[in-house]
């Protein structure tokens, strides 16, 4: 096929008559383009415009909530002291707050071992309780032995004692119980350590053995004088020529009547802190001082005496006996205690470190849980315990720590055990019981007994103690470092030992912040709605959204709202803006009168927040706001309560005994707060502690036992136990509602009716009522109205024991919270500006299908043009060829 090129036989200029013709053709395509542009535009400037009512809805997020414009600050004088939180209910006011201890958990700690993984004693079953309390009376300290005697008459040689590695200050003046304590107190502060002198006491034979005296009567008839003192006070005395029993002689019952009170030596003694306890005639005389000092015991004689202590008729030489005591030193704080020094056995002390708790009992505390762990021959080493007890879940965690000692004979491992909470109440007990009929294993209750008021086999390195203060004067206490409570809507975290002043007052620069910052979230909204609808006269252009209905209904909308006044407030004397300095300019921006805000803080500090955040009131205080929905309606609403939510229970019907026997091996089967259909996570097995237990301890134990469940724990389901005035025993859930229920059956030992009786349980029942005559869903203590009605998405929280009417409660949804729900419609995902930019979004995409099949036809037309006008080249061609052959032709004939 030969090679051709259009318009080169003809001349005509094919390429550029059909490219001409092909522009023509083309001129529509620029109109799908400019179409499609302004739609893209549109797209563009309502992404602009839910840019910034995004923007706008995150301003109002933090407006409506009632809790962002009734803050108040809380400033301590010393941040290293303490810190502070205020809520909306603080009052304003100076506070000073003094604190005087920490709150801490117990820590305990066992003797070393040398393997973790060695076994501990048989492996026979042993089931190990742990429950939680509080310590009542005595003290932790470490009780010394009696001084030595060589005390009374050498004092105490310095550098003898030490306390947590402070010398204690004695010398040869510290000669008796009482004055060693007072060296000991005198370095406390420094030590964290008291001490205490036991009273003294002189010997209980003194003056007599098995009930019969042993006082001889005083015989000075052979010339000789007599005489006895106690602790310097001269008791008695005989001149010479006195026979024994003869009138004025001395004898056990002279004895006596010159000690009885109202005698001048029975004042004489008693001036000098010494009692007198029994009788010489009786033969258990004795002497007391209860301050601890030294009671000396002297008979003076001269010449020739017979009788006397211990003398039956042969001769007295004179006696001299002191009685001494000894003394108890006392950690303030409960740490252990090292006891050092030279000598410290001369104050009754073996050097080292120790501390029990002396003469304390324990009470369980009923909030904290109890739990058991078994162990036998599959878990019976220091790992396996600690594993046990950490699996438990009931509010011990153990550790093992090794004190890097090594060597053959070296045992550095130690059980360490701490109370998960912190609180005097997270003092621990933990009792082991063995199982059928056999006793618990002796190598772990040499491990693990543990017995504030009893067998202490673990040491305390750490006591449970509150966080103890003064707040104006007023002595408060808090299981944890946080005081709630002592200051309404102050909540105070205790950082160290220390004193600070606290000043509460109105969080105004907060508020006026907040209000400031809506104006600016609304003008700056506003200032994007105007860009993008206004009119340019001068260069006679529009913004890109200028006349578009979505645009205007949205400014309309806000306009609307804020131009309206609040309704539905109860006790609030703000109900629009004006009210706080907010007004409308010309140019419809906002304009906020600082002036006027603060006086509106001023006066009304707490009303405020009605103005911008959804506010519930109720006239019934147990009636209160939980949330609102959507669709929820401002107004008041007329309350009406036909059932009240109740708990589960397991009410008992046999009055309890003085004493319940629990069984060994006693395992109950507890189902809380169960589902339909039954969920395995609600149902628990427990064991209780063999023992007899009063009322208030058996229900002590049974909620103790069961929310130290940590199934149970997990799923924030807890159990109150009490004993009511009837003596019976009631279990109640203390969730309400028809997911609230308890019921437990005997597995093993004691059966449930030895406490229970014929005791059934009944379930928990839900709310019931109206919300302003509308119908109401009850879950629990919740009532929530229905849809479809003004209240609905309203929840209220019923409390009280009342039913039918219960007051009006009254719900306003304010500025903030109407203009987010509003922003939020235009902004979902079924929002108004979601629709039109899809809408534009696909118009886009219709004009480019369209432009697409436009310019395919294109091709077509361009390809017909061009054979049309090829087909005309080759005719213009062929008869340029023959209109060329002719004029030769003639040309030739002419020159014939």
């Amino acid at each position: 096929m030969g090679i051709s090129s259009p318009g080169i036989g003809s001349g005509i200029k094919v390429d550029e008559i059909v490219s001409k013709l092909m522009a023509v053709e083309s001129a529509p395509l620029a109109d799908y383009d400019k179409k499609s542009a302004s739609y893209l535009a549109k797209v563009s400037a309502f992404g602009n415009l839910s840019g910034a009512l995004g923007s706008f809805q995150s301003a109002l997020t933090g407006l409506t909530s009632v809790s962002s414009f009734q803050t108040l600050i809380s400033t301590p004088s010393d941040s290293t002291v303490m810190t502070a939180t205020a809520s909306s209910t603080a009052q304003p006011g100076s506070y000073r707050v003094n604190i005087s201890q920490i709150a801490q958990a117990q820590t305990l700690a066992s003797t070393g071992y040398k393997s973790t993984t060695a076994t501990i004693g048989l492996g026979g079953k042993t089931t190990i309780n742990f429950s939680l309390g509080t310590t009542n009376g005595g003290t932790f300290g470490i009780a010394g032995t009696q001084l030595g005697a060589s005390l009374s008459s050498g004092g105490l040689t310095p550098g003898s004692l030490s306390i947590n590695n402070t010398a204690i200050a004695t010398d040869g003046t510290t000669r008796s119980a009482r004055l060693l304590a007072d060296a000991i107190n005198a370095k406390s502060t420094t030590t964290g350590v008291s001490a205490k002198a036991s009273s003294t006491l002189t010997s209980a034979t003194l003056f007599g053995a098995a009930g019969a005296s042993t006082f001889g009567n005083i015989d000075t008839s052979g010339g000789g004088t007599y005489s006895l003192s106690v602790g310097g006070v001269e008791i008695a005395t005989q001149a010479t020529g006195v026979a024994a029993g003869a009138a004025g002689g001395i004898t056990a019952a002279s004895l006596d009547a010159a000690l009885a009170p109202n005698t001048a030596i029975g004042r004489a003694l008693a001036d000098a802190n010494i009692k007198v306890l029994g009788t010489a005639a009786g033969g258990d005389l004795q002497f007391k001082n209860e301050d601890g000092s030294n009671i000396a015991i002297a008979e003076a004689v001269s010449g020739s005496v017979t009788g006397g202590i211990g003398n039956s008729g042969t001769a007295n030489i004179g006696s001299s006996t002191t009685a001494v005591s000894s003394i108890t030193l006392v950690s303030t704080d409960g740490s252990p205690i090292t006891v050092g020094g030279t000598d410290p056995t001369k104050a009754g002390f073996t050097a080292g470190v120790g501390g029990a708790y002396l003469g304390a009992s324990f009470a369980a505390d009923s909030s904290r849980t109890s739990g058991n762990i078994v162990i036998d021959s599959s878990n019976n080493t220091l790992q396996g315990i600690m594993a046990a007890i950490n699996k438990g879940n009931f509010g011990v965690t153990a550790s093992i720590v090794s004190d890097g000692s090594s060597g053959t004979n070296a045992t550095p491992n130690h059980l360490i055990l701490t109370s998960s909470a912190t609180g005097a109440s997270s003092t621990m007990k933990i009792t082991l019981a063995g199982s059928g009929g056999n006793p618990p294993d002796d190598k772990l209750v040499e491990l693990l007994g543990y017995d504030p008021g009893g067998t202490q086999n673990l040491s305390q390195k750490a006591a449970a103690a509150d966080t103890k203060a003064t707040v104006n004067g007023i002595a408060v206490t808090s299981t944890s470092t946080s005081i709630s409570g002592a200051i309404s809507g102050i909540t105070i975290n205790a950082l160290k030992v220390g004193s600070s002043s606290l000043s509460v007052s109105k969080d105004s620069g907060s508020l006026s912040t907040s209000v400031s910052g809506f104006v600016k979230a609304y003008n700056d909204l506003s200032g994007q709605i105007a860009q993008l609808g206004a009119y340019n006269p001068d260069t006679k252009t529009g913004g890109p959204l200028l006349g578009d209905t979505t645009l205007r209904n949205l400014q309309a909308s806000i306009r609307r709202q804020l131009g309206t006044s609040i309704t539905g407030l109860q006790g609030s004397s703000l109900t629009n803006l004006s009210q706080i300095g907010i007004s409308f300019q010309k140019d419809g921006t906002l304009t906020l009168d600082n002036a006027k805000l603060q006086k509106a803080i001023a006066n009304n500090f707490n009303d405020i927040a009605s103005l911008f955040a959804a506010v519930g009131h109720g006239s019934d205080p147990d009636v209160k706001f939980v949330s609102s929905g959507t669709n929820t309606k401002a107004g008041d609403y007329a309350i009406n309560i036909t059932q009240l939510a109740t708990q589960g229970t397991l009410q008992g019907t046999a009055v309890l005994p003085t004493e319940t026997v629990i069984d060994t091996d006693t395992t109950w089967t507890v189902t809380l707060n169960d589902t339909k259909p039954a969920t395995l996570a609600n149902t628990a097995t427990i064991s209780l502690p063999a023992g007899s237990y009063n009322p208030s301890q058996l229900a002590t134990l049974l909620q103790s036992s069961i929310n130290g469940v940590s199934a149970f724990a997990n799923a924030g389901a807890t159990v109150t136990a009490t004993v009511g005035d009837d003596g019976k025993l009631k279990l109640a859930s203390t969730s309400y509602g028809s997911k609230s229920n308890i019921h437990i059956a005997t597995a093993t030992g004691t059966d449930i009716s030895a406490v229970f009786g014929a005791g059934a349980s009944v379930d928990g029942l839900d709310v019931a009522g109206t919300i302003g005559g509308y119908t109401a869903t009850g879950s629990g203590q919740t009532l929530t109205g229905s849809p479809g009605a003004p209240v609905d998405g309203l929840k209220l929280t019923i409390t009280g024991d009342t039913t039918g009417g219960r007051g009006s409660f009254g719900f306003s949804q304010g500025y903030a919270y109407q203009l987010n729900s509003l922003a939020a419609g235009y902004l979902g995902a079924n929002g108004a500006l979601t629709s039109r930019t899809t809408g534009l979004n696909n118009s886009v995409k219709d004009i480019a299908k369209q432009k697409d099949a436009f310019a395919s036809r294109l091709g077509d037309i361009e390809a017909r043009y061009r054979a049309q006008y090829t087909a005309l080249d080759t005719s213009i061609a062929s008869m340029n060829t023959t209109a060329s052959f002719l004029a030769q032709q003639f040309a030739a004939l002419a020159k014939q």
